[in-house]
């Protein structure tokens, strides 16, 4: 790329780009929370919640002091929650370390926690006009298409060689801009499989473009497929509550869910397990499945409903009105609707 093909592009940008909330504002906070949110998300369905969160935390110091659940509430169902974690931990940075300004340098803008090289490319190109490329996936393949690249491109040596090809291909006048359009162009024509080349601003400059080839970059070494795992999901009552438990493990870390046991399904060996667990419960009716699919594993659930004849002590039961205030992960939505019809509300 040139300085005429990057104003090419940005010509073209300047005429099609789509009209979006984040587009209208220079706010480091604002434009960061985009990027978070837009990380596995469809421009669409952030809409809606970069609205909320902001309403909900209008400054850094607003989601810096928020009580974590609170936070975790906000991006119930956009899922991958560490990203919402990651948000508060950095809000928290840039209070107690940056006297709650944004920094506008590179390099500390990076070391904020859940903020990678992408991230910082974004924030410092569009709101601070630094020329750092901002190499997501779209990028990544509108590059190598452009450039020819027939390389893997989860190899770190050729990530990093386009990384350099789209940085020195930065206008020093409209680096922000500049970024966005090719994101533009990789989410709207330079799309994965069969992409519109005849409505690209570069059909006639694209390597792959010219060489016909373009249906199949960039080449991805094939990953393995995800782990299945079957989980029972025990949906404990007593008394018009439910048992839930704030999960500690990693995976989910901060978000509510129910009674889950991994590997087994059958509802006479769940039963025993939870009598093993220290809960006393009565099978009383298996509600279906679900499934949800996470990056590297698959949960294919059953939904199983018990009554506890006896209450164990130190365990959380909560009744509807509770339940619905508490952060539940996306991966157990089908079985909070069980659960709200089991505690006499709508599921909606």
């Amino acid at each position: 790329m040139t300085l005429s093909h990057s104003q090419l592009l940005l010509d073209w940008y300047d005429r099609v780009k789509r009209d979006l909330p984040w587009r209208r504002t220079q706010n480091p906070y604002r434009i960061w929370l985009s990027e978070i949110m837009l990380q596995q998300t469809r421009v669409e369905t952030v809409k809606g919640y970069y609205a909320r969160f902001l309403d909900w935390f209008p400054t850094v110091a607003d989601l810096a002091n928020a009580p974590q659940e609170q936070v975790l509430k906000a991006w119930e169902g956009l899922g991958y929650y560490s990203r919402a974690r990651n948000l508060q931990k950095a809000a928290q940075t840039i209070m107690n370390k940056h006297g709650g300004v944004f920094p506008s340098n590179y390099e500390r803008i990076l070391a904020l926690p859940g903020i990678g090289p992408y991230t910082a490319g974004a924030i410092g190109s569009i709101a601070f006009g630094l020329r750092e490329p901002a190499v997501d996936g779209n990028v990544y393949r509108v590059a190598s298409r452009f450039f020819g690249i027939r390389e893997d491109i989860g190899i770190p040596r050729v990530q990093k060689e386009i990384q350099k090809l789209v940085k020195d291909s930065i206008p020093a006048d409209r680096p922000g801009d500049y970024n966005q359009a090719l994101m533009e162009l990789g989410a709207t024509h330079c799309c994965p499989g069969t992409p519109a080349c005849d409505l690209c601003p570069w059909n006639q400059l694209c390597d792959a473009c010219l060489e016909g080839d373009a249906d199949v970059l960039p080449i991805h070494e094939k990953k393995k497929p995800p782990k299945q795992v079957e989980v029972a999901v025990c949906l404990l009552t007593h008394e018009n509550r439910i048992y839930v438990t704030r999960r500690q493990e990693r995976m989910l870390n901060g978000l509510y869910v129910f009674h889950l046991i991994e590997e087994e399904t059958q509802p006479h060996r769940v039963q025993q397990m939870l009598c093993e667990s220290g809960f006393s419960a009565q099978f009383i009716a298996d509600l279906g499945e679900a499934r949800h699919v996470f990056t590297h594993r698959v949960w294919n659930m059953r939904i199983l409903h018990f009554e506890l004849t006896q209450l164990p002590a130190d365990v959380q039961m909560v009744d509807l009105e509770q339940m619905n205030q508490l952060p539940f992960p996306t991966a157990v939505k089908t079985a909070v609707q069980e659960a709200r019809k089991l505690l006499g509300g709508h599921t909606a």
